[in-house]
């Protein structure tokens, strides 16, 4: 289950996936499993999940002051989704 708190450095998470390739198999498997309990810890937080043919699944996070930080969600399992989520949730930006 999905066990991460935002704190306010964070602004905005997005994932991009595609609906059908292999590649983003992990991504959707996560949004099937552990999406709805992420949401849940973090009601008022946006997490934008875009859809899209042909394209490399991605997890983008906004912090303070507009910087951003993207990581490579290509052929990972749901697990490592959540895991790639929790660094960037903690990851403090300068």
């Amino acid at each position: 289950m999905a066990t991460v708190k935002f704190g306010p450095h964070l602004k905005e998470l997005r994932i991009l996936l595609c609906q059908t390739s292999k590649s983003s198999k992990g991504v959707r498997d996560f949004i099937e499993k552990q999406y709805t309990s992420l949401k849940r810890k973090n009601p008022q937080f946006p997490i934008l999940i875009r859809e899209c043919s042909s394209i490399e699944p991605a997890l983008y996070a906004r912090y303070e002051f507009g910087k951003e930080h993207s990581v490579s969600l290509q052929d990972l399992s749901s697990e490592e989704v959540l895991k790639r989520i929790q660094d960037l949730a903690a990851l403090k930006p300068k």
